[in-house]
């Protein structure tokens, strides 16, 4: 089983996942073999937060060209983490 910091790769800071945060809504790029539970319990042990709810997306990747050679962006897993109110990660703040 992979620790808590293998299974969030990295968060994700985008225009709208900004508006998100107003509703305690956080998106984090995630290990693609990761289960919700085991993502819950990655941010609420990396970030001492409690977290509501978790929701998963399999996003697919892009094709991409470079002159006449074509390929593909990879594959990759986006959590959206809604955590309960009062609680804040201070990596989004600033």
């Amino acid at each position: 089983m992979p620790t808590p910091h293998q299974i969030i790769v990295r968060p994700l800071i985008t225009e709208k996942n900004t508006t998100l945060m107003e509703s305690n809504q956080y998106c984090f790029e995630v290990l693609r073999d990761a289960s919700k539970p085991e993502i819950k319990h990655a941010v609420e042990s990396i970030f001492n937060v409690t977290v509501l709810k978790v929701n998963t997306i399999n996003v697919r990747g892009k094709m991409r060209r470079r002159g006449r050679e074509t390929g593909y962006t990879r594959d990759w897993k986006k959590a959206i983490v809604t955590l309960v109110a009062g609680d804040r990660i201070e990596i989004f703040e600033s």
